[in-house]
């Protein structure tokens, strides 16, 4: 098999040729089919203290969906031949793809049971492999966390590779979205989306009276205008890691009684209904993809704000 190796901060991904993967029991062994390139994943080669994440050296990558074609012991319900979407979270033995195990930038990785998720028939390998990451940490953060019902009023800050999902999952929900983003062209997305109003700042929809906000930013002051703009008992989640602070006005989560939670990742349960609705049709992100050789230059992409949307590597 070969894969982008990653061996530490400011160190630039190189192909590797490395022996194919065996089952372990509880494992599987996958032909990577698609495999999505993150923007923490550039995070990890800028910034040092990523490095806690990693045991290096480790091929990157994950977001995958791959093939089975080998079947460790115990493992049930799955068969050679299954189409499958990786959870990149909640392993047993707290491994994690791209991590602290060999990822989607490989031709061939290996995944536990418990992190494994059946593509609904139909669905391509690159839209299930966007959905492992950006669609299901969405999915969680909208649904899960924030426990959006119909005829709720959801306001979102940001819509760039995760936001796209979670306004539309919104929207399919039955919800009433508002969308708060600079940049034009993420504007004119989200309104395509079927976001009811979009605005350049949470701010302007104060007066909305939103039962939920997710930040998808976490630039700090837009988390701080999410606790003065939303409704009173409503709730704010938290996604984005812009910045690692917030100077926040408590008087609004006391009098607003307000709840305020992270969220992070998801779970097979997450994924498995995204990918739901992917198959459904009624989500349809913005996907980019690239070859296995184009991963490096893809990287570059995503540091410099070129991809508009989600990039996926498809496999021969």
């Amino acid at each position: 098999m070969k894969g982008w190796e990653f061996t530490g901060t400011h160190q630039p991904l190189k192909i590797v040729e490395k022996p194919d993967p065996k089952a372990k029991p509880g494992y599987v062994v996958l032909k990577t089919l698609a495999g999505g390139l993150c923007h923490s994943d550039v995070s990890a080669l800028d910034i040092e203290s990523w490095m806690s994440s990693f045991s290096v050296p480790v091929i990157m990558g994950h977001e995958v969906c791959g093939e089975i074609v080998e079947i460790g012991e115990g493992v049930e319900g799955y068969s050679v031949g299954d189409i499958v979407a990786v959870c990149p979270l909640y392993a047993k033995d707290g491994t994690t793809p791209g991590y602290t195990r060999d990822g989607g930038y490989g031709t061939m990785t290996t995944a536990p049971v418990e992190q494994l998720v059946k593509v609904p028939e139909g669905l391509s390998p690159v839209k299930a492999a966007a959905a492992t990451d950006a669609g299901a940490t969405s999915y969680h953060a909208v649904c899960t966390v924030g426990g959006i019902k119909p005829g709720m009023k959801v306001g979102f800050i940001g819509i760039g590779g995760l936001g796209q999902f979670a306004v539309r999952i919104a929207v399919v929900k039955g919800c009433e979205v508002y969308v708060a983003t600079r940049k034009p062209s993420a504007q004119e997305r989200a309104r395509k989306l079927g976001a009811k109003e979009v605005k350049s700042n949470i701010m302007e929809f104060a007066d909305k009276n939103l039962d939920v906000i997710v930040d998808f930013a976490g630039a700090g002051k837009t988390t701080a205008d999410a606790i003065n703009a939303v409704g009173q008992y409503g709730k704010v989640v938290l996604v984005g890691m812009a910045a690692d602070t917030s100077q926040i006005n408590t008087y609004p989560i006391i009098f607003k009684e307000l709840k305020i939670e992270g969220s992070q990742g998801s779970t097979t349960q997450d994924l498995k209904e995204c990918l739901d609705l992917l198959a459904s049709g009624e989500l349809d992100p913005t996907i980019h993809t690239c070859t296995f050789d184009e991963i490096g230059e893809g990287i570059e992409k995503l540091r410099r704000g070129e991809v508009d949307g989600r990039l996926v590597c498809v496999y021969d």
